[in-house]
């Protein structure tokens, strides 16, 4: 096995995310799917030369070699051409030229402030639009600070991983379900209870709009992240699900996990997410996330509020998490995703729901469901409760890519992750810190239209009762 310090030469892989891949020699050197890529480092002549033909075509393939510190994948976001950025080279070259180190702090205003020494940043892989650096581990974390807004950070770890496709009895369950899918109304009646003026509190409390709030930013290093959490699992308890704030990483917020306990005697659990730390331009002091992902949050309070209302009892278990660290690469996911696998954990599915509220103008109403990283199964489930539930949306893919599902679908779980568009990202504000629900083109009935899928989801695979009559 190759660690990632290590100074002999290696070959980098890098081949769109394909499942037949575990199949493969090529499993014993997998470093994870970052972006939209399998990455392999391997110094396996004979592996590589018996790699199949079809794993890497539009892949692309480098080289390693040097004492090589963090390794972290780098990759441009699918962006609508009517917002597109400046060309590669000229974002990357500036982003590495002013490459800072030292880990982040944040001072009283929330400005995360850096040392001065610069970055020993080196760069060893580069297509079109993806990159791999490497630099110090406490650098890593703060990349976010100071990448381009279009541009995404995700950690390699230190050795190979386990390449963990999702088991085909997994999906046997989910296509059950979906076999048996019909509409009901009651699902109908409580989906549609889901409250327009509650969803836009919710939402101007998390960004700061509102004057009874004290957030400035929701980075997950800053302090207004601490006050989101604590008042995010204050809201879920006083709506009846069982809280915890539950920390991975020293220097990060830590994940809200909140549970509603089924009626009956199982183990089988569905869990629905979003992440609630944002990003702000280059390390602004103003990190609102009022789209990304502070819609998403708002979606997972919206359900929840309706599932105290109506007195909603699931007979299976229920989970609803909102995770932080997903703009420094996932980690607040990864490390609960991991977690529930050393746990054997019974997850029937997950489904994340990041940036449901930017409207294009002259689009209609839209559902984005993931083009490669997720399961398909699972994408098709939530597709049909579209189509039943919130027929106002058009459905279709979206190569935009890739929010905490992703770490939950690499640890062999049936996921996906709902999406605001069915196409590249279209909202000017994206890691902006102009990104507020006050503002054009925000749209808090296609926020709710989406709710609406991810709770008739939750309500179609967990069952339920009902505490008091419809």
């Amino acid at each position: 096995m190759l660690l990632v310090n290590a100074v002999a030469p290696a070959l980098l892989i890098a081949i769109p995310h394909n499942p037949q891949a575990a199949d493969s020699c090529l499993s014993k050197y997998y470093y994870g799917t970052h972006g939209q890529q399998d990455i392999f480092i391997t110094n396996d002549e004979l592996c590589v030369a018996e790699m199949p033909s079809h794993l890497v075509v539009d892949g692309s393939l480098g080289s390693i070699s040097g004492d090589v510190q963090q390794l972290v994948w780098l990759q441009h976001e699918a962006v609508d051409p009517a917002i597109k950025p400046a060309t590669f080279v000229d974002e990357i070259d500036a982003f590495l030229s002013h490459l800072p180190t030292a880990a982040p702090t944040a001072s009283d205003n929330d400005q995360v402030v850096f040392g001065e020494r610069k970055a020993a940043a080196q760069l060893l892989h580069r297509t079109e639009n993806s990159a791999l650096i490497s630099v110090d581990s406490e650098t890593a974390l703060a990349l976010d600070q100071h990448l381009p807004a279009f541009w995404k950070a995700s950690p390699l770890p230190d050795s190979p991983i386990d390449f963990i496709p999702v088991p085909s009895k997994a999906v046997e369950r989910v296509k059950d379900i979906l076999n048996n899918l019909k509409f009901d109304p009651v699902v109908a009646s409580l989906v549609g209870n889901i409250s327009v003026p509650q969803l836009r509190a919710d939402v101007r409390y998390l960004t700061g709009e509102s004057s009874a709030s004290e957030i400035v930013s929701r980075h997950s290093f800053s302090s207004g992240v601490l006050i989101a959490a604590e008042w995010l699992k204050t809201n879920f308890e006083n709506l009846g699900a069982t809280c915890e704030l539950k920390p991975y990483l020293s220097g990060f917020a830590p994940n809200v996990i909140c549970s509603f306990k089924g009626s009956e005697d199982t183990t089988e659990t569905v869990l629905i997410s979003a992440h609630y730390d944002s990003r702000g331009s280059f390390g602004s002091t103003r990190a609102p996330g009022g789209d990304d992902d502070g819609s998403g949050t708002t979606a997972l309070l919206g359900i929840a509020r309706t599932i105290a209302r109506k007195g909603v009892q699931f007979k299976k278990n229920v989970q609803i998490c909102a995770f932080s660290g997903e703009e420094q690469g996932l980690y607040g996911s990864r490390y609960y995703a991991q977690e529930l696998r050393q746990k054997d954990a019974n997850l029937t599915l997950m489904v994340q729901a990041d940036m449901l509220a930017y409207h294009a103008p002259g689009e209609p109403a839209q559902l984005g469901l993931p083009d490669r990283i997720g399961t398909p199964e699972v994408a098709q489930l939530v597709a049909t409760l579209s189509a039943i539930y919130s027929p106002e949306l058009k459905v279709g893919l979206t190569p935009a890519c890739c929010s905490d599902h992703q770490s939950f679908h690499g640890q062999g779980f049936p996921s996906t992750q709902v999406f605001e568009r069915a196409g590249p990202i279209a909202d000017p504000m994206y890691h902006n810190s102009g990104d507020l629900s006050d503002r054009e083109n925000y749209d808090f009935e296609q926020i709710k239209s989406i709710a609406k899928v991810q709770f008739a989801t939750l309500l179609h695979v967990a069952g339920f009762d009902l505490a008091t009559d419809e």
